[in-house]
């Protein structure tokens, strides 16, 4: 009731509103913003954001592209409503992104017309409502940063690894055939699906069975360490936890759907199981959404090989990541000869104090990332906090080069004793990385929802001023030649942001 009335004084005072004849002219999905607006408001979501959708006809697209216009004539929608919004559009665009990926990888991985020894259960259609709902119940269950791209695609990888090795050979693909082939042959033989008993058989998957996730690793550009650290920290636990892991066969679609049900019904959002459908309300308005290039589907895989094709966000991710690990894999995680003699020289050695801070932040970060992730992913944090580490005395060696050529000065006792240079360096480090991996699947707006992982959350994490931070910056970007350009613009954006506004908080 309290909605309902405070939803219609909004719609009124926008109908009164100058120029409302766009407002008049779509009466219907004018009510439905603002009762969204309103319910948010007053915490009252009695609905979800799907059904608003569905019962008045539009698109996640149109439906936030509508609201920006209503937001610009009411200078009323709170910055409440604006979070919600940017959480809702990054977890959108994420799941858009991912669905794509997850429809044309299926079409990789799975023969169009399997012999006819294969049972009708097993139809394509089938298999791809099990993967993408188990897909969808294991991201709500076992993340908490719904817009995390990398994370999330990594899953999937670990989704695809379980059902490929469920699947029998004939309805599969090279390299998938022979990867599943090479599995029953090492001993973890494929005896009849229904009735065996399935949890020995887990158990001995999970020890010898990599090959499957290799080839996927592969495909993908995916990072093979990564994935499987996933794949034991946090899928297998997902499957005991929903207690598919015992149980016979393939998982059935209507057990999952119910437990997709609650955390759906729970987070009151988006039903991701519609974009099975090509459900109207979850299709890309091209002129509406920030357009993601996305590669088109083609009927002959044989034009694949001539088309270069547009990168699509998983894959622009993916190269990213690549790139950088290119670049840190030939790097250490301890200071280098060259920087051990750096503080040889110093007056004061001070080596061991940036040993020991390096290893206290990282039980720091190992901790905060855990907590805004979850906990299984703490690893994750730790993998990425040591690529950090090692561009941190990348960078650090390639300063003092530099500067000692600047100045022909070889004793830098006085910086590299200062614990602020360090933790600022250290932290524009881990930023790069946090933000290579932290791509989301639409760039556009800079909005980030609370939960995020990007800039400014690694200030908080290192308890450090963003006024110290933004002195690094420009020194960081000069010292390390094989930036992205895409990571410079990072870099001067979080310069902007800090000179616009956080460098001015009562405390700085």
């Amino acid at each position: 009731e309290s909605v309902r009335e405070k939803a219609w004084k909004t719609y009124e005072s926008l109908s009164a509103v100058d120029g409302a004849l766009a407002y008049n002219k779509k009466k219907k999905e004018t009510w439905g913003v603002c009762i969204f607006i309103v319910a948010i408001d007053l915490d009252e979501m009695t609905f979800t954001f799907t059904e608003l959708l569905k019962s008045i006809s539009i698109s996640v697209c149109t439906f936030f592209q509508f609201l920006k216009e209503v937001d610009v004539n009411m200078d009323t929608v709170s910055t409440k409503v604006d979070s919600t919004v940017s959480r809702l559009k990054k977890k959108y665009d994420v799941l858009l992104a991912l669905y794509h990926k997850f429809e044309r990888t299926c079409g990789l991985i799975y023969l169009e017309q399997p012999s006819s020894e294969i049972s009708a259960e097993l139809s394509s259609v089938l298999v791809l409502k099990n993967y993408w709902i188990t897909f969808l119940l294991a991201k709500g269950k076992v993340l908490q940063v719904e817009d995390d791209l990398v994370i999330s695609f990594q899953l999937l990888l670990c989704v695809l690894d379980y059902f490929i090795k469920l699947s029998p050979p004939a309805m599969l693909k090279e390299p998938y055939k022979s990867a599943v082939t090479a599995v029953t042959v090492n001993g973890s033989a494929r005896t009849p699906r229904r009735g065996q008993n399935r949890s020995t058989r887990t158990s001995k998957q999970t020890d010898t069975d990599t090959k499957v996730i290799e080839v996927l690793c592969k495909e993908h550009d995916c990072n093979l360490d990564e994935v499987k650290n996933v794949y034991f920290t946090s899928f297998i636990p997902f499957l005991n936890s929903i207690g598919i892991a015992a149980s016979n066969g393939l998982p059935e679609v209507d057990v999952l759907s119910k437990q997709y049900d609650e955390l759906y019904l729970k987070n009151k959002d988006i039903d991701a199981r519609l974009f099975l459908d090509h459900d109207e309300t979850l299709q890309p308005d091209v002129t509406a959404c920030s357009q993601l290039e996305r590669t088109p589907l083609k009927n002959n895989p044989d034009e694949e090989l001539n088309l270069i094709l547009p990168q699509t966000p998983v894959r622009a991710a993916m190269n990213n990541i690549q790139q950088l690990i290119m670049i840190l894999n030939s790097a250490t995680d301890k200071p280098s000869d060259t920087l051990i003699i750096y503080f040889n020289n110093c007056t004061v050695n001070p080596k061991d104090s940036i040993l020991k801070r390096v290893e206290s932040l990282d039980h720091i970060f190992k901790k905060k990332f855990a907590e805004a992730v979850g906990q299984g992913w703490a690893e994750i944090g730790s993998q990425r906090y040591k690529l950090g580490v090692r561009l941190y005395y990348r960078v650090m060696e390639s300063m003092l080069k530099s500067e000692e050529e600047r100045l022909s000065v070889q004793n830098f006792s006085k910086l590299l004793n200062d614990n602020v240079f360090h933790t600022s360096l250290l932290a524009c480090a881990v930023e790069v990385v946090m933000a290579t991996y932290g791509r989301n699947a639409s760039q556009s707006d800079g909005t980030s929802a609370e939960t995020d992982l990007s800039f400014p959350w690694i200030l908080n994490v290192f308890d450090l001023k963003a006024f110290d931070f933004y002195k690094v910056i420009e020194s960081f970007i000069k010292a390390e030649p094989s930036l992205t350009r895409e990571m410079i613009k990072h870099l001067e954006r979080c310069e902007h942001r800090i000179m616009e506004s956080l460098a001015w908080q009562s405390v700085s």
